[in-house]
Formats: C-alpha cells, structure tokens, sequence
C-alpha cells in the first residue's frame, strides 16, 4: 500500500482492534509504516495514567511487529528504528527486554557515527528521557552533535527537547552555559508560536538551570502563559506557577486569567494545583476573592479527601492573607471537623503554621491548643526540622499572647516562658523607612519638639509600635521619657504598602492581629496607611492630616 494513503487510513482508526485488523489485511509494510502503527497504538491505549489495556501487548500483531523490530533493528531506516523506539517506551516495554536493548544499541551505534538528523536526535532524545534511568552519555552525545547543527533553523519541538536534555545532564552548569545562551536568544523571537506544554516545558527547565539572566525571555513566557491558562494541564500550570515564583514576575493578565479559570475549573482541579494557585496568591500577597471563594468552597465539599498538608495549603493563606470568605462559618466548621478525625496525622510544623494562621483572622482552635501547648507536642516540634527557631516560638508566642487578649474564658496549658519570644520578627511588614520619615517630619511640625513622639518603641508585649505618643488625663501630650502621669498611649501604625495585600487596602494577617493586640492592650491604635498621606503636598497638609487623625476632638493648627 502507498505510504500517503496507509498513513492517511491508520490515523482514522481509534482503537487497537481496528489497527490489529487493518495491519492483518496488509500483506507488506515498510519499516516507516510499522513504526507508524506502533506509534498510533501507542496513542490509542496510553493516557495520562498510564497503560489503559495491557492485553494489547500480548496481541500477535503486536508481537509479530515487535519480532521484526527486534531481529532487524541494524536494516531499519533511521525513522522507523526511532520511531518504533518511542512508541515501545510510551508503551512501557521493560527496557531490559531483548527487543529494547536491541534498538538502543542500534541507536547507540548510529549516534556515535554521526548519521542523525537534527529531527532523528530529536526523537532519540524524548525516548531517552522517558526511560527511568536515561543513559546521561547518550543524552550528552545528542547535545553535542545538536549543537553543530544551525541552531537558528530548530523547531520549537526541538529547541524544547534540547531544553529538556539539559536540564538532566548539566550537573555543572557552566559546562553548557554557551549554549544555553545561545538556546535563550533563539527561544525569545519563538515563544509567541509555542504551544501551552513547550512553553511550560521551557519555564521548568529555565528554574531547574537557574536561568536568571534570561529576563526577557521569562517576561514573553510569562506573557505568553497568561493566553493559555485555561489550556494548561495540571502539572504544566504548576510548573508555570513555579517559574513566576521562582523568577519574581508579576505579569497582571495572568492572575486575571487565574481568576476566570479556577473558579470555574476548580472541581476537576488536582488539589495540589489548587495549592500552588493558593501559594503563588499568597507569596505575591494577591488577594483574589474569586480564587479564594472558590477554593473555600472546594475545601467545604473536598477535605475528608485531601492530604494533611494540602489541607493547610488550602486554609494558611486565608490567615496570612487576612481574609474570610462568604462561605467563613461553613469553613471552618468543616476544617474542625477534619482536625478532629485527623489531627495525629498532621505533621507538628505544619499543624502550628495552620493554627497560627486561623488566629490571625480571629478563628479560634481553643480545642486543639493544649496539644500544641503540651511539652510532648514542643518537643516533637524541636526535634523536627527547622525545630523551635524564632518562627516557631514567635507562632508559639502569638497563639498564647491570642488567647490571653481574646480569649480569657481558656483555661488550658499555656507556653512555657522558655518557648516565648521577646519580641517578634516582622518580616513582611517591616516599618516602611521612608514613609515613617514623612510621618515623623509632619509630627515635629504639629508636635513642635522630637521630645513629644519616639518611634519605633518596643513594647512589654513582644510588639514594636512604629510610633508612641503619651497623653497626661487631660489630654496634654507629655514628653516620651516621663513615666508618671501617664494616662493614655497612642500608637500610631504607619502601614507601607507592604503591610498590605498587593494593589489593595485589606492589612495583611500579621499586621492585622498586631493593631488588635494592640489595642486590647490598652494602646489607642491610630492607623497612617501609605495611601492616605502620599498625595500630601507639603509638611502643613501632613500636619493637618495628622492632627484629624490623632487629636480628632481637639482644635487644629491654626
């Protein structure tokens, strides 16, 4: 049969059956028609889990086209032995069989000859790195020999598979940074005519070869993964979501593309994609409210089926985040219950950063916090990596320091002072330099003298206070050092832009727990967020501002 009109009959059968029999009625085929039929079988009975029918391998057609591949692997073209090569492995026959070692060999012979095309090392390379253990010469010797080859004319199959071969043999880095280099530049005009798997492909081998001076070539990928959100397998949206992660880049249209996609993906989602969603929102401080709804909900239906540690990457960023859902009360209701049943599964950091974090939104584990304040639970925490380090105790020190301001019905184990920090880390919400400056300098215009305000004061109660200011009972303001007399602290919270969620005027968790705490211990909090005060021209308007929001009751400046 003519090759053009076999191919064109084969790729319109759909099931093994019918290529067994079409394959039966044929009295000759070439090596390229043979290779062709074990590669649509391939198709056919291979899906993302695996082998659908293992009976297929038994068939004796099948066997019969393996016997001619296995005995006659030196007269095959090139195409037909790589071909059949691929199509046996996404088959998952053993490598050590006869019939694989024969055509590796064969493979191995002919690359070490140089007799390989660009689109026949190609195909070599993608069978190799489906093998479980991938010969690392081989796939060196491919890269060599790609490498004399006229980079500019690759594919994007090919500049991918390259991609992919690096990513396995460059132990040393540096060993093929020239052509890395050289990869990137041909990449950058091509990314915009790769397909949603190649471009995923590219981003995991970029993070895996620590590419970070490929700035603009990881921009058009991010660029260009936004188009194709909803294209994206699972695995490939968490490789995607890594890169942004590990490169830094913000690129808007693709959280957007996130928002329109999760909410309405999310019940076929694997919840370890929907983790990733959560932790790519929460380590670039997005709070999407569509994307935070729709996992609350998908929690609610789906946690008696998820793992302890997807349990927590689905629920910590509510806390860190400082959001609670429309669905809040049905939540955490379900999230108790699944503590209850499970709670001996948790591993001890993980139930810490979980319980911690509901505190933060003023979600209460009273239940659970005389097993996280038990000696026998510390100790499993300190002798678990990272152990009891200033997180840890700082967590320790903010769930008792919780319970004592809001909750003083508990009556419970406490933590031990030994477990207790004296002041907390505030890593995310440091004092913005700048904007307390600004503060500060409009202050000593309203206030007249420094003695009357000292800033960034550490407290008794492990908080610092970005700015302190002391009234006498009448309301006169006192000099910062004067202990006596002293009837009424005021601190004032100057909150930069890292004290919230990105593009948003919702405080973080840590910062929203700490102006609590605050206040239940006795401070007067007066909030200055960065967006209130920037358009302020001058230090006069600072004044103004300032002396409405500190002394609302008293006259102003003038």
């Amino acid at each position: 049969m003519d090759e053009q009109l076999f191919f064109k009959k084969l790729n319109n059968l759909c099931t093994s059956k019918e290529i067994f029999d079409f394959l039966s009625s044929l009295e000759v085929m070439s090596d390229t028609m043979a290779s062709g039929a074990l590669q649509r079988i391939s198709e056919v009975e291979v899906d993302d889990s695996g082998l659908k029918n293992p009976g297929v391998l038994e068939n004796e057609v099948f066997r019969a086209l393996c016997l001619q591949f296995e005995f006659e692997s030196s007269k095959l073209s090139n195409s037909g032995l790589l071909n059949a090569l691929q199509a046996l492995v996404t088959l998952q026959i053993d490598p050590q069989s006869t019939l694989m070692a024969n055509l590796l060999s064969e493979s191995k012979e002919r690359l070490g000859k140089g007799e390989l095309t660009v689109e026949n090392l190609c195909a070599l390379g993608e069978s190799l790195l489906e093998l479980e253990s991938p010969n690392c010469a081989m796939l060196e010797q491919i890269v060599n020999h790609m490498q004399e080859k006229d980079i500019e004319k690759w594919s994007p199959r090919e500049i991918v598979m390259v991609y992919k071969i690096l990513q396995v043999t460059a132990k040393e880095r540096k060993q093929y940074q020239n052509l890395l280099n050289r990869l990137n530049s041909v990449t950058l005009p091509a990314v915009s005519q790769l397909s949603p798997n190649f471009a995923s492909v590219i981003l995991n081998s970029l993070v895996v070869l620590c590419q970070t001076q490929t700035v603009a070539l990881v921009t058009a990928l991010c660029k260009h993964s936004a188009k194709h959100v909803p294209y994206f397998t699972d695995y490939e949206l968490v490789n995607v979501l890594d890169a942004f992660l590990y490169f830094g880049h913000h690129e808007q249209s693709f959280t957007e593309a996130l928002e329109t996609y999760v909410p309405e993906s999310i019940l076929t989602m694997h919840p370890q994609t929907v983790c990733k969603v959560m932790q790519y929102c929460c380590k670039k401080v997005i709070l999407s409210k569509p994307i935070f709804d729709a996992v609350a909900e998908s929690f609610i239906s789906n946690a008696d089926r998820l793992t302890t540690d997807q349990i927590a990457g689905y629920i910590i960023p509510f806390g860190t985040l400082n959001y609670l859902p429309p669905s809040a009360s049905s939540l955490f209701r379900k999230l108790e219950t699944v503590l209850h049943t499970r709670l001996s599964h948790f591993r001890p950091h993980t139930l810490l950063n979980l319980l911690h974090s509901c505190v933060l939104i003023q979600r209460y584990p009273l239940n659970f916090l005389p097993k996280i304040f038990s000696p026998y639970f510390l100790q499993k925490l300190q002798a678990q990596p990272p152990g009891l380090n200033r997180v840890v105790t700082s967590q320790l020190t903010q769930l008792f320091l919780t319970v004592t301001l809001e909750c003083p019905f508990y009556e419970g184990l406490k933590v031990l002072p030994k477990y207790q920090v004296k002041a907390f880390p505030m890593p995310h919400s440091s004092c913005d330099v700048h904007l307390l400056k600004r503060v500060k300098t409009g202050l000593l215009y309203l206030l007249k003298k420094r003695i009357y305000f000292a800033s960034e004061v550490s407290t008794p109660y492990f908080y610092a206070v970005d700015i302190e200011i002391k009234l006498d009972e009448e309301g006169f303001v006192l000099p910062v050092a004067q202990r006596e007399e002293v009837h009424k602290r005021i601190a004032l919270c100057v909150d930069g832009q890292k004290r919230f969620c990105a593009n948003s005027h919702n405080l973080l968790g840590e910062e929203a727990i700490k102006q609590r705490h605050l206040q239940l211990l006795g401070y007067e909090v007066v909030q200055i967020p960065f967006f209130e005060i920037e358009s302020l021209e001058n230090s006069r308007k600072l004044a103004e501002y300032l002396h409405k929001k500190i002394f609302p009751h008293t006259y102003g400046l003038g």
